[in-house]
């Protein structure tokens, strides 16, 4: 009886102190970081800045895999059947907590993830052609109440981020806008720049528009003011009561060590100071924002519980 639990003792120490050595260890080998857009995208070529840095600082290659495709979900999903020893992690948009309430998915975003570290986030501008009579969102806002449905916003979809800014700006106004669902940004720039649509709501590839003078920029949904919109108000500032915060992180799957968290959480922050990062962020007009792992988990619980609001009381069934 003695030797049977000296040797489950044994077993169990040899578990782990295995476990705690591929911790300390870790990384020993590449990681694979999948990035749920096509290459080449603005999202995309920060990643691989990050991931550079990152390599840096954990000493290995962050290797990037894009899957584009499921509402951007398909490194969520993955994260579902990945190991958690941190050698596959995942960018996890702010859509994935909206997701689940618009339709049936094969996620939790809550349960099925270890949120590690955001390092940048979207803002979105309610833009406008340059000649057009809109000259601030209030403009806009009064034509759109004496005459609903008149004017038309595009989007590169439905339940984007960009299309909840111009939902909440119906819900805090009473006006009535037209949406415009279009395939991507480029597409609905696309329509904007040919006189097809009134307005639109864009990220940051609309900036070469309006530094060229051919867009113009009424609003931006951020919670401040962003360098790259510096003279651009925020809706708040307009006098409607909402932002739209969409950080973009990191995360791996359900379970992932501690250990291991703090080291990527660490080399995330070191990355995002590293000089080539900073000049490609730079480039783009790219805000950064780091959270650490608890507060980016919190901001995860309370963004699925905000989503489910939003998708249930403004109508973005329309």
């Amino acid at each position: 009886m003695q030797r049977r639990v000296f040797g489950a003792w044994m077993c169990a120490s040899v578990l782990m102190t295995g476990a705690a050595w591929a911790q300390d260890s870790y990384p020993s080998r590449p990681i694979s970081l999948v990035v749920p857009y096509g290459a080449g995208g603005v999202t995309d070529v920060v990643a691989r800045a990050l991931a550079q840095g990152m390599g840096k600082q954990l000493g290995q290659t962050v290797v990037i895999e894009n899957k584009p495709g499921a509402g951007a979900s398909m490194g969520v999903m993955e994260m579902r059947t990945a190991k958690p020893d941190g050698y596959r992690l995942t960018l996890a948009p702010v859509s994935i907590f909206r997701q689940p309430h618009i339709q049936k998915v094969q996620y939790d975003p809550v349960r099925d993830l270890s949120y590690i570290a955001t390092y940048m986030t979207y803002d979105f501008v309610l833009a406008v052609p340059q000649d057009s009579p809109f000259k601030t969102v209030q403009d806009l806002v009064e034509f759109a109440k004496k005459n609903p449905g008149a004017v038309d916003y595009g989007t590169p979809g439905k339940f984007t981020a960009n299309h909840v800014v111009m939902a909440l700006l119906e819900q805090a106004t009473g006006a009535r806008f037209t949406h415009a669902p279009f395939k991507g940004d480029a597409e609905a720039l696309n329509s904007l720049m040919a006189g097809h649509i009134k307005s639109g709501v864009y990220a940051n590839t609309v900036l070469p528009y309006l530094s060229s003078g051919k867009l113009r920029a009424l609003a931006s949904a951020s919670e401040v003011r962003p360098e790259a919109f510096a003279n651009v108000p925020t809706f708040r500032e307009a006098g409607y009561a909402f932002d739209v915060p969409s950080p973009l992180g990191i995360a791996g799957p359900r379970g992932l060590p501690p250990e291991i968290v703090r080291k990527l959480e660490a080399a995330i922050k070191a990355a995002m100071d590293d000089p080539a990062f900073r000049q490609v962020v730079g480039n783009y007009g790219v805000r950064t924002q780091f959270r650490g792992s608890q507060e980016y988990t919190a901001f995860a619980r309370k963004a699925f519980e905000d989503e489910k609001k939003i998708v249930q009381n403004i109508g973005l069934e329309d």
